[in-house]
């Protein structure tokens, strides 16, 4: 900068800078340094913490095979149906009148906190039909109602009436129950940013193609898809990032009983219920581990993009 102080631009940045290393870069390196300490964090114990995730010597009360399974699950299901569903709206509104209204309806769930859409969810999953939506439809249907929040049974189970009745953790009713409750408060995110990608897609070209003989399915492939392949990956990252740090839904619907914690639960599990700070901090590296490489690879996705530009 030309006749200025090269310090002057850093004393603008310095406020928010020291918030940011007071609230985040202080906290982390503190759960870093605790993770190899005891559990009231006064000896140095090494990897053992992380020794503890692997072997999993108590299942019965920090279960951490289970909720590495379980977010295993709600990282590939919940952010493939996500993406899915949201791709699909995309395209349908798009062809409607009443697109605004339509995606604006869709979009209400993302208005509501995950909180309040849990407790909404749990009348709905309600096991007495006069009170869970969920069973009362199963009712009108001629079948049983399903503690949907409880049973750890396979989910071919609850719609068929079938064996097996056990099955390994994570494929089990509850557990899909929960993720069909976050796919249904964030597809209308999906729609939103999806749709937006496919606004910026030329009608020219479609239409070009629509001439040369293309039929839609043809478009969707070889025109649609790609160029909405940077858009999809936005919304596929940031998706992954929330799936990795669920914790409130999970929180408030379960509790994490029931085979349903995953690993941001059962942190808090072993911080503050347990009092076993040590492998309390070792269990949220572990989830930071798995978030930040996705966080820097989407940010040096976007300096390509603008480098590009």
């Amino acid at each position: 900068m030309i006749g200025r102080a090269w310090w002057i631009p850093w004393l603008w940045l310095a406020p928010t800078l020291a918030l940011l290393g007071v609230f985040l870069v202080y906290p982390s390196v503190d759960t870093v340094r605790r993770s190899f300490l005891d559990e009231r964090s006064d000896n140095f114990v090494g990897l053992d913490n992380y020794q503890f995730i692997i072997d999993n010597p108590t299942p019965l009360s920090l279960d951490t095979h289970a909720a590495l399974l379980n977010n295993l699950l709600w990282l590939t299901m919940f952010t493939a149906v996500c993406v899915g569903l949201g791709l699909l709206m995309a395209i349908l509104t798009a062809r409607v009148r009443y697109e605004a209204a339509a995606k604006a309806a869709i979009f209400v769930p993302m208005a509501i906190s995950f909180v309040a859409v849990s407790v909404i969810w749990r009348f709905m999953y309600d096991i007495q039909t006069d009170v869970g939506t969920v069973n009362a439809v199963f009712a009108e249907l001629g079948k049983d109602p399903v503690a949907w929040l409880i049973s750890t049974e396979a989910p071919q189970k609850a719609f068929l009436d079938v064996p097996p009745n056990d099955t390994p953790s994570p494929f089990q009713v509850n557990n899909f129950a929960l993720i069909a409750v976050g796919v249904w408060n964030w597809t209308g995110f999906t729609l939103v940013i999806l749709s937006a990608g496919l606004k910026s897609i030329s009608k020219d070209l479609m239409e070009a193609a629509r001439v040369d003989g293309a039929g839609e399915w043809q478009i969707f492939r070889r025109i649609t898809l790609p160029l909405m392949l940077p858009t999809i990956i936005v919304v596929t990252t940031t998706l992954v990032i929330q799936t990795l740090k669920t914790f409130d839904l999970v929180w408030v619907m379960t509790g994490g009983a029931f085979k349903t914690d995953v690993v941001a639960t059962l942190f808090f599990k072993a911080a503050f219920i347990n009092r076993d700070f040590g492998v309390g901090a070792a269990l949220a590296v572990v989830l930071m581990a798995f978030v930040v490489p996705i966080m820097l690879i989407s940010i040096r996705r976007f300096q390509v993009q603008e480098e590009i530009r």
